[in-house]
């Protein structure tokens, strides 16, 4: 069932359901109106009965005679008038005695002075009458046929009226979902022209007060980031055959000269050792990859654990120095942790060692000493992990840049590289829940400044 369909009902039964509950009302509170006002009908007839009985001296039979012939007075009320000693002075129909005033009877009037009952369908009232400092008991009874047709005629008006006002409701309610959806309509129809090659599409925003507008806003800021990530993928790829290229097609170049033509033996070794050199750029440039597809993984598919950080350093450290001996990294702690939970995080020991191992070669790459200090301090919340070097720093236009990947640093093509360190470095530490800072000036060299939540 669609949302236009359920508000329409849902609106017309609610609109329904308080209908019903205000006629209700109306039809209760008549009916309790009309019993009201003939019991009071009903006393004031028997008391008239009474006063031409008692002050006028109307004989019981001219009274009898009276009420004969006024057939349609109070709907045929029957009225019967007695003394204290219970004695019956008059009865409207004694023939037909509609009320049986038993003793019991007698006796609750005495002590209530008045009561309300029905008798037989019809509405019937005893109470005590005063005639001279005497008491007299005095019963009546009627049917209302009048009350009872205009409650009647009240029921069928209402039910008539509740019935005509739900169709009105139900149409009303169909326009208003209508106008109330409308801009879900039109902002469906305008996704349907947004596909992978249509992203810089946007959908209309409205008003941009209402849940609606917010809707709108929410799926145009949900475009955004397909759209940003779509080209990230584009470029990525791009780069990617990019890199691949080059040294495959530099074994290729490599091989066809060595097999042109008849070579000496040192040319042969220069051949393989330049192929060599490029094969280990497609490794190197192979894991760097892998790595990064690892730490794009969703977290609940990490495996994560207790880690110290200074056993994690210097097996990072030790990773480094085996590929490049020449490099060199020391370790400084600024302070002591209060507690030693300090020292360790929650993480994942491979993916954090490939970020340290990285943030170290590249120190040591970009300084003319070839050495990185990694400086250790704590916070209340964070263990905070600095790698310092004193190389050639990275230029003001570079640096909004660096974490993108495949950069490089135009200031430096010479230096070897492939552009993924440090995006990985901060997918990694961002995995992490952590941060990772840059400070760096030309010619003084680069801190990285990164802070994990420690235990």
């Amino acid at each position: 069932m669609k949302i236009r369909t359920r508000l329409t009902l849902l609106f017309t039964a609610v609109m329904a359901m308080l209908l019903v509950a205000f006629a209700l009302v109306i039809y209760l509170a008549y009916s309790d109106n009309r019993e009201e006002e003939f019991f009071k009908r009903i006393r004031q007839q028997a008391i008239t009965r009474a006063d031409l009985l008692l002050n006028a001296r109307v004989s019981p039979k001219t009274l009898q005679i009276i009420y004969d012939n006024t057939p349609n007075a109070l709907s045929r009320e029957e009225v019967a008038i007695f003394d204290s000693t219970h004695t019956l002075l008059y009865h409207d129909a004694v023939e037909s005695d509609l009320i049986k005033e038993t003793p019991e009877m007698m006796q609750k009037i005495e002590q209530k002075k008045q009561i309300h009952f029905y008798e037989q369908g019809k509405q019937a009232i005893g109470f005590i009458y005063l005639h001279n400092q005497k008491p007299y008991l005095i019963t009546a009874a009627a049917y209302d046929a009048y009350g009872f047709a205009k409650l009647h005629r009240l029921g069928i008006i209402l039910l008539i009226t509740c019935l005509v006002s739900t169709i009105f409701i139900f149409l009303a309610a169909q326009f208003l979902a209508w106008q109330a959806l409308k801009p879900v309509s039109q902002l469906v129809q305008e996704v349907e022209h947004i596909s992978a090659t249509k992203l810089n599409l946007r959908v209309q925003e409205g008003n941009r007060k209402d849940e609606i507008a917010e809707l709108g806003i929410t799926f145009n800021r949900m475009l955004d980031r397909l759209e940003q990530s779509f080209n990230a993928q584009k470029a990525f790829v791009s780069h990617i055959s990019h890199e691949l290229r080059t040294p495959l097609a530099a074994i290729v170049a490599e091989l066809g000269l060595a097999s042109s033509r008849d070579r000496s033996l040192a040319e042969y070794q220069q051949v393989v050792q330049r192929t060599q050199d490029d094969a280990q750029k497609l490794v190197r440039l192979s894991n760097d990859l892998l790595d990064f597809a690892k730490a794009s993984y969703d977290e609940t598919e990490i495996a994560f654990k207790t880690i110290r950080l200074d056993e994690l350093l210097l097996d990072a450290q030790q990773k480094v120095l085996k590929q490049q001996p020449a490099y060199k990294a020391s370790f400084e702690f600024h302070n002591e942790p209060e507690q030693d939970e300090w020292i360790s995080v929650n993480g994942n020991w491979y993916l954090l060692e490939v970020a340290f191992a990285n943030l170290i070669e590249n120190g040591c790459k970009f300084s003319p000493d070839q050495h990185v200090t990694v400086g250790i301090s704590y916070s209340q919340q964070f263990t905070i992990l600095e790698f310092k070097d004193h190389g050639i720093g990275i230029s003001s236009e570079d640096l909004p840049y660096i974490f993108q990947p495949f950069y490089r640093g135009k200031d430096h093509p010479t230096i070897t590289g492939n552009g993924i360190g440090l995006s990985l470095v901060q997918k990694i530490i961002s995995l992490h829940h952590g941060i990772v800072l840059v400070s760096s000036q030309l010619d003084s060299g680069t801190t990285f400044i990164v802070k994990l939540p420690h235990l």
